[in-house]
């Protein structure tokens, strides 16, 4: 076969084909996290916590790579940049800081990185004692063309490098290969030389939202039944009367049930009966009566001004006040009269109640979506009726069973509101398939309900919890971890005892940033209807006065487990768990702790409401010191360079642990810690792990790449006294957050 001389080809004799795969990426950049269903939805994250960014980069041939995250807020014109660091076999990994809440958005770009892989041949040869003279030549010609290269710059580094190349032409090898493989000429050639082959990926989105979305605890309450006499309506001046017990447990959520008026047509009656009693008060779902629908509040509540007067005193405890928005309304509802076209009549005149299998709702009618006259004037009006109450001053929503409507109703309130107001929460009380839970979390949705009520043996927590923290879930999802519901008594504490109470409000406060209690659950209240889980006598259709102090109560708990997630950052997330070895499976053992390790906690708790347990705790010595970093993780995922061949792991000996519910401090060695736990007493322990530090306490106010003088001079002194430039122009790397 005769060869073909490309250089012979004109320039329409050159097969299209070619020419399409020279511009063709050569850098392949795949499985990018996060990622929602491929950039289709924004993944979540919390103002001023870490979002971890990770991808597989990798290139043909023997080339050193570099990358980098750009990111911005984007209603900011700047983008910032933070470098990814080589994990071993092509993943990559990094992250960024987002300073404000709203819509953020990220690239990641890659290069061939033409100074990396010289001065990996130029390190691997001086290692093995060969010869190096023409290697050095070479990187004299290669910082000369660099310098050539930003001649026009005016940047400090553009100077440095042009100076660089000067002492280097006149430099003699030994000195030449001296100064070729120091950071600070590596991080200086870095940041000019040209990006070969740069790649850059298409931008994907996070959804930035406040504290409060990632992080609170919750406490449901009926405000009727907070009265201070049997048989009278509770009011929301009753409430603010319980707002320093609340606050006091430290819960800084308040949620209420609906507090709309209620309808009297087929009003239930107590125990669910389908006959009300004229002073029973019927369920608070039944919404709308001839006072008013859902913008409007029941007089015996004392009205909208006594609702403001509540805002106003829960605010000076730092509690929020949560709403119930309910898309359900009564027969008595005004909007049957005034809006009749946005309801599904039956043939007879009649219309159908509502029904959640085995459950039904004779006192409950719902609107029809896509009923002709309800387009779009039902879907206007419920908006109407968030916007209501966000100009109330509530912001945080928990939504009555969004899977039951549909989806692109819910995406457009949700961000129709929080357009206006970015920090609106909505909680999704969706329990219902996996699949509808996590597609309402990606369309919107702040938080969701979860499983976790019906988690209960070992395998079953861990399994859920590696699925929500460590799988796609992750990116999206945030669980909230309610213990009850004036819904759900859950089977497990009918019969636990005042121990099963404990364990489950320890395994809801520690695994999740963001749980919560229906009131009655610090009394341990349990006694349901015979085989269902439902409470007998359900506050949902009766008035239900507490003894607030009653014996047995577990408010102590509640109180430290509050303060402990408010001191610890590790708690404030359902992210950083690992499961560790307990050697019982009575007994479930983790750590948490947050990005940078600036705080790890080692948690046990036993499963076993009834009896005793004891566990010999993995005392993870290994799996602390993988994770402690060679240099401060902060300094990395700020930006700031990376010098992997200085990193030495720190050995670690012993643990030193504080016990924070039993205020208890100790010294961890060896394998395994024995730990004993009694549901009578405290059936969990939590113990705070004082991380071994570095020797300068310096160390960890300066950035990394300011850690050069403990190993080199500066470049500017190991210049000649000719060359040296001004003590502002020798820091050669990159700053955090760098702009371009």
């Amino acid at each position: 076969m005769t060869s073909v001389n490309p250089q012979n080809f004109t320039n329409d004799q050159v097969p299209a084909a070619v020419l399409a795969a020279l511009t063709e990426a050569r850098i392949a950049i795949e499985h990018i996290s996060p990622s929602v269903d491929g950039g289709r939805f924004p993944a979540k994250g919390i103002v001023d916590q870490h979002i971890p960014v990770e991808a597989t980069i990798f290139m043909d041939g023997h080339d050193h790579l570099a990358a980098q995250i750009v990111w911005r807020a984007v209603d900011v014109e700047q983008w910032n940049t933070t470098p990814l660091r080589a994990m071993g076999n092509d993943r990559w990994v990094a992250g960024f800081i987002p300073e404000q809440s709203g819509m953020h958005e990220f690239a990641i770009e890659a290069w061939s990185d033409r100074w990396g892989t010289y001065r990996d041949e130029l390190e691997k040869k001086e290692r093995a004692g060969v010869a190096t003279a023409l290697e050095i030549q070479e990187g004299r010609i290669l910082v000369r063309a660099i310098a050539d290269q930003n001649v026009s710059a005016k940047s400090s580094n553009a100077r440095q490098v042009y100076q660089l190349a000067r002492q280097l032409a006149s430099a003699n090898d030994e000195r030449t290969k001296m100064l070729l493989l120091t950071d600070g000429v590596h991080e200086l050639m870095s940041a000019l030389d040209e990006r070969r082959f740069l790649q850059r990926t298409e931008l994907l989105r996070v959804d930035v939202e406040r504290t409060a979305a990632g992080f609170s605890s919750w406490y449901e309450l009926f405000p009727r039944s907070q009265t201070r006499a049997d048989g009278t309506h509770g009011t929301f001046d009753d409430v603010i009367a319980r707002l320093p017990a609340i606050h006091a447990m430290g819960f800084d959520v308040l949620y209420f049930p609906p507090i709309h008026p209620i309808g009297r047509t087929h009003r239930k009656g107590r125990d669910n009966q389908l006959t009300a009693a004229p002073d029973d008060p019927g369920s608070p779902y039944a919404i709308g009566s001839e006072e008013g629908g859902h913008d409007a509040v029941h007089p015996d509540l004392g009205g909208i001004d006594a609702f403001r007067r509540l805002r106003a005193a829960a605010s000076d405890y730092d509690i929020e006040i949560a709403l119930d928005f309910a898309v359900q309304c009564s027969p008595d509802h005004p909007w049957l009269q005034q809006h009749p076209e946005w309801f599904s009549w039956r043939p007879d005149g009649s219309i159908r109640y509502a029904e959640n299998p085995p459950k039904k709702y004779e006192d409950i009618v719902n609107v029809d979506f896509y009923a002709e006259g309800a387009q779009p004037s039902l879907w206007v009006a419920l908006r109407d009726v968030v916007q209501s109450w966000v100009d109330e001053g509530v912001k945080i929503f928990r939504v009555d069973n969004p899977h039951t409507k549909p989806l692109p109703f819910w995406q457009w309130l949700i961000a129709d509101i929080r357009s206006r107001h970015p920090d609106a929460i909505f909680l999704a009380e969706a329990f219902t398939r996996p699949a509808m839970m996590y597609e309402l979390a990606k369309i919107g949705f702040t938080q969701s309900y979860t499983y976790f009520t019906w988690r209960k043996t070992k395998e079953e927590l861990t399994d859920y919890l590696i699925e929500l923290s460590s799988g796609e879930p992750r990116d999206f999802f945030r669980p909230h971890f309610f213990v009850n519901t004036p819904d759900i008594n859950p089977y497990f504490l009918q019969t636990s005892g005042r121990g099963g109470f404990q364990i489950r409000a320890a395994l809801a406060a520690t695994l999740s940033g963001l749980w919560g209690v229906y009131s009655g659950f610090e009394l341990c209240e349990g006694e349901p209807v015979p085989g269902k889980e439902e409470y007998l006598h359900s506050e949902k259709y009766e008035i239900k006065p507490r003894d607030w102090n009653a014996p047995g109560n577990i408010i102590g708990l509640i109180s430290s487990l509050n303060r402990i997630r408010k001191e610890n950052a590790a708690l404030q997330t359902h992210l950083g768990l690992k499961f560790l070895g307990s050697g019982n499976d009575q007994v479930l053992y983790f750590s948490k702790a947050t990005a940078d390790r600036s705080n790890v906690l080692l948690i046990a708790i036993s499963l076993d409401p009834k009896q005793s347990q004891e566990a010999y705790l993995e005392v993870p010595l290994q799996l602390l010191a993988d994770d402690l970093p060679a240099r401060d993780i902060k300094e990395d995922l700020h930006g700031a360079a990376i010098d992997t061949a200085a990193a030495e792991k720190p050995a670690i000996q012993e643990l030193h642990v504080e016990e924070l519910l039993r205020g208890q401090t100790m010294i961890w060695s060896g394998a395994y810690q024995h730990w004993y736990f009694d549901p009578n007493e405290l059936p969990l322990a939590i113990w705070r792990v004082a991380l071994p530090q570095k020797n300068s306490a310096a160390s960890h106010q300066e950035p990394h790449h300011e850690q050069q003088s403990d190993r080199e001079e500066p470049l500017a002194k190991q210049l000649a006294p000719q060359e040296k430039i001004s003590a502002s122009e020798t820091n050669s790397t990159l700053p955090r957050g760098e702009k371009i």
